[in-house]
């Protein structure tokens, strides 16, 4: 299920985390989120508890869309500063811009149908087009994996 969603601006942010390669028929969120989950507490200034799913598309990813493109998938958590960055982790700024905020209730695997209505449904009648900036979702205290009851903040970016 997803809701209707609020457009807000988000500012710069900075996070700290691991990336992987992946497409959507090699996908290797699993893997990469255990490797952060390993190492998450030697991140010594996170900001609050959230976790942020990041993907950056390359340019062309959405018009030519194959299952098989590959895109960089980040598993990341909001900190203070770039002062101290654990090994094997690396640093992303998560640039200020406008985002359409969905909040998504279900199973990870049935997300693919809201994306579907994201793209397909609501952004082309919103008066937005899509942004060719980073997509994330945050994970917050309702993000309970493999539950049907467990939420999370889509941010699809997007501009006039």
């Amino acid at each position: 299920m997803i809701e209707k969603p609020v457009i807000q601006t988000l500012p710069q942010k900075k996070l700290v985390g691991k990336s992987m390669r992946m497409s959507l028929v090699q996908n290797t969120t699993p893997i990469l989120w255990k490797s952060f989950m390993q190492q998450r507490k030697s991140i010594e200034n996170s900001v609050g508890t959230n976790l942020y799913s990041l993907l950056v598309y390359d340019d062309l990813y959405f018009e030519n869309f194959n299952p098989q493109t590959t895109f960089t998938k980040y598993a990341l958590t909001e900190v203070t500063d770039f002062e101290t960055i654990p090994d094997g982790m690396e640093s992303f700024t998560l640039e200020s811009g406008l985002y359409a905020v969905f909040i998504y209730t279900g199973l990870p695997q049935n997300f693919g149908k809201a994306f579907q209505y994201i793209l397909y449904t609501w952004l082309p009648t919103s008066g937005y087009e899509l942004d060719n900036r980073p997509h994330f979702e945050v994970l917050g205290d309702n993000y309970i994996p493999n539950s049907e009851d467990s939420q999370e903040a889509v941010w699809i970016p997007i501009k006039k």
